[in-house]
């Protein structure tokens, strides 16, 4: 009970762009390291990454892993899949903590990342491992798409299906975020999707009365986390 409570007052985070998998490729002293990250907002999504890559490259020597989970990022799992102890996962999953996502603000989560590396001949020391797995997630974020997460509670306004298109637009211009939109037989019902606090949910329910001449109420629904663009 606790932990949700916890977890309640977390309403943002940066993520991983949902879609397919963000690879980066680099060669250090003759090994080649290749990261795949993946958006993950399960264990068993995260592990599925880390298996599909084995079969893939199964030639490789190593694959080693780490992935961030949740708002709170309290799962926090690494391994260094036969590297020195302390070498790969760590400093992979050290990469992906510290990542600052505005300046001053470490919360990117709902990442798994995996390094596939063949070895190239030349030993590169504790030290250079560790440098060189943390370089190899590091410049992949760099270049990784993003999006922000929010938890925004989803609210319902009903109007006829001739003036939806128009409150539509009007909702859309004036910055709210839509989520999914519903056609019945005779309405047509608008999501909104606006910040879980009661002074957004009473500008927007004003706003609404604005557009529709106090025709139109705005219904409270449940939450839900969404991805938005980077501001």
């Amino acid at each position: 009970m606790q932990e949700q409570e916890q977890e309640s007052r977390i309403t943002s985070y940066t993520a991983l762009a949902a879609g397919p998998d963000f690879r980066h490729d680099i060669e250090i002293k003759r090994s080649r390291f290749i990261t795949v990250l993946r958006r993950a907002d399960t264990e068993d999504a995260a592990r599925d990454l880390v298996a599909g890559l084995r079969r893939e490259f199964h030639d490789a020597r190593h694959h080693c892993s780490a992935f961030v989970i949740g708002p709170d990022r309290d799962i926090q799992r690494s391994n260094d899949d036969g590297e020195p102890s302390g070498t790969a996962g760590i400093p992979m999953l050290e990469a992906i903590l510290k990542r600052e996502t505005v300046p001053g603000v470490t919360d990117l989560s709902d990442v798994s990342a995996v390094v596939v590396r063949y070895f190239g001949g030349i030993l590169l020391g504790a030290g250079g491992l560790v440098r060189a797995y943390s370089e190899s997630v590091s410049a992949a974020l760099d270049r990784a798409p993003l999006v922000r997460r929010r938890r925004l509670r989803i609210c319902s306004a009903s109007v006829p299906h001739s003036a939806a298109g128009r409150l539509e637009n009007d909702l859309r211009a004036a910055g709210f975020v839509m989520a999914e939109t519903t056609y019945g037989a005779r309405e047509t019902t608008l999501r909104l999707a606006i910040p879980d606090n009661p002074a957004e949910l009473s500008a927007a329910t004003e706003r609404l009365l604005s557009f529709t001449a106090g025709t139109v109420e705005l219904t409270p629904g449940g939450t839900e986390w969404l991805d938005v663009p980077l501001p």
